[in-house]
Parts: structure tokens; sequence; C-alpha cells
């Protein structure tokens, strides 16, 4: 078994008030979610308007599989949510 943990820091353009960057991140942890099936949450920045920190967990049978569905997800956001901007991104692999 093998658990994979992707850590994305984001800048969120534009956002003007706590509110509407929880709308933002809330959004996209739930597609997230729906379309890779993986477990994802805010989990740093979580004061900061225009900045956000969400973790992508996958348990998987593989190193190659949670590496592949993590680095998905990353191209996924860059390419789907021009609102959110990828500053950062941290892969670990746990067996």
């Amino acid at each position: 078994m093998v658990i994979g943990v992707c850590t994305i820091e984001l800048h969120i353009a534009g956002c003007g008030s706590l509110k509407e960057k929880r709308g933002i991140v809330k959004s996209l942890l739930a597609r997230l979610h729906r379309e890779f099936n993986v477990s994802v949450a805010e989990v740093d920045l979580n004061d900061v308007w225009q900045s956000a920190a969400i973790a992508v967990v996958v348990v998987t049978n593989g190193n190659a599989h949670a590496e592949q569905t993590l680095e998905r997800i990353v191209h996924w956001i860059e390419h789907n949510r021009p609102e959110v901007e990828v500053v950062a991104e941290q892969v670990e692999l746990i067996k």
C-alpha cells in the first residue's frame, strides 16, 4: 500500500474577501474529489485572502500510480482553473 500526499500552494488573484476565497477553494476541492476520487482539504493559509494551501491524498498499490495521479491533478488545476495559480507543490509517498 502506498499513500501519496501532494501539498499544493495556490494564489487566487483578484480575490477580495475570505468569503470569496472560500467559495473558490470549496468548489475546487469538491471538483477534485469528484474527478479523481481522492481526499482533499484546505490545510494552511486559511486567513489569507489571495492564498491557499491544499492537500491531496491518494491511496493505491504502487508508487508510479500515486505519482502519476498527483501529477495529473496539478496539471488539471493549472489547465482547468484559470482563476487559481499553482505557486508550489510538494509530493510525498508513504509506504
